[in-house]
C-alpha cells in the first residue's frame, strides 16, 4: 500500500482537505516557482503529452487537477470542442480562469471545481483523461483512477505525467538530493507555506512509479499501458486505454 503524504503532518485534516487548503495558499506563486523548480524542463514534458494526446484527434479531453490550466490550455491546439479542467482549489482555478479568459479560450475550456474521486460527469463521457502532476495528490489512488476510467469513452486513453525517479544510480542521487534538500529550499524563498514544497518533494520521493504505477493501472482495469521515462526517467508519462 502506497504511503499516505499529507502536507501538514499535525493536522487532523483528511489529505483532500489538507491538499485544497495548501493549493489554495500557494496558487499566486504556483506557476512561477513551477518554472525555477524544474528549470522550465516540464514545458518539454508538457508538450509530450500533448503530441500523445494529439494523435487521437479528440473531441472531448478532461484535464484532471488541472491547477492554473497550463495543460488544458496547451491541449487547446489539438482542436478539440471541449476541454474541461477540474480541480478542488478554487484559488488555482481563479488563475486558471483568468488565464483562459485573457486567451479567449472560454467556449473551448471550462473549468469546474471538482474532486477527482468523485467526478460529477457520465460514464464513457470523455475521449482522453489527462493527468499532470496531479495523481500523487489523490487521497485514494484507485479510487480516483477507477473514476477516471468511468468517465472515459471505450478505446479512449488516460495519459499521466508524474514524477519518478532515475534508473541511473548517479542521476538518482542527484535527483534525490536536489529534490529533498535543494528544491525545498528554493521555495521556501518565494512561499509562504514551506510546508506545501516540503510535502511536493517528499510525495514525489514516496508516489509508485514505473512498473509498480504501471501495475497498478491494469490492475484497475486499464490496457495497453505504457511508460515513457522523460529525462532519464525524472519524470515519466504513463498513457493507458479503457
Amino acid at each position: 500500500m502506497t504511503e499516505q503524504v499529507t502536507p501538514y503532518k499535525s493536522c487532523p485534516e483528511s489529505k483532500r482537505e489538507q491538499i485544497k487548503k495548501m493549493f489554495n495558499i500557494v496558487s499566486g506563486n504556483y506557476d512561477f516557482l513551477n518554472k525555477v523548480i524544474t528549470w522550465g524542463m516540464h514545458k518539454r514534458w508538457y508538450a509530450n503529452v500533448l503530441n500523445l494526446v494529439a494523435k487521437r484527434n479528440p473531441d472531448t479531453i478532461l484535464d484532471i487537477a488541472t491547477g492554473t490550466a497550463d495543460m488544458a490550455i496547451l491541449l487547446s491546439k489539438t482542436h478539440a470542442k471541449y476541454i474541461l479542467g477540474v480541480d478542488i482549489s478554487q484559488g488555482m482555478l481563479a488563475i486558471a480562469n483568468e488565464k483562459i479568459q485573457r486567451l479567449n479560450l472560454q467556449e473551448q475550456i471550462q473549468t469546474k471545481i471538482q474532486d477527482a474521486e468523485n467526478l460529477d460527469m457520465p460514464d464513457n463521457f470523455f475521449d482522453v483523461v489527462t493527468v499532470t502532476y496531479g495523481i500523487r495528490n489523490f487521497e485514494n489512488l484507485e479510487k480516483g483512477l477507477a473514476e477516471s476510467l468511468r468517465v472515459l469513452k471505450p478505446g479512449g486513453i488516460m495519459v499521466i505525467l508524474e514524477t519518478s525517479i532515475p534508473s541511473n544510480p548517479f542521476l538518482r542521487s542527484g535527483y534525490r538530493f536536489y529534490t529533498k534538500r535543494i528544491m525545498p529550499k528554493i521555495a521556501g524563498l518565494f512561499s509562504k507555506d514551506k510546508c506545501a514544497y516540503a510535502y511536493l518533494s517528499k510525495s514525489a520521493i514516496k508516489f509508485p512509479y514505473g512498473v509498480e504505477l504501471v501495475s497498478i493501472l491494469q490492475k484497475m482495469g486499464f490496457r495497453n499501458v505504457k511508460s515513457i521515462p522523460q529525462m532519464g526517467g525524472i519524470s515519466t508519462i504513463y498513457s493507458a486505454e479503457k
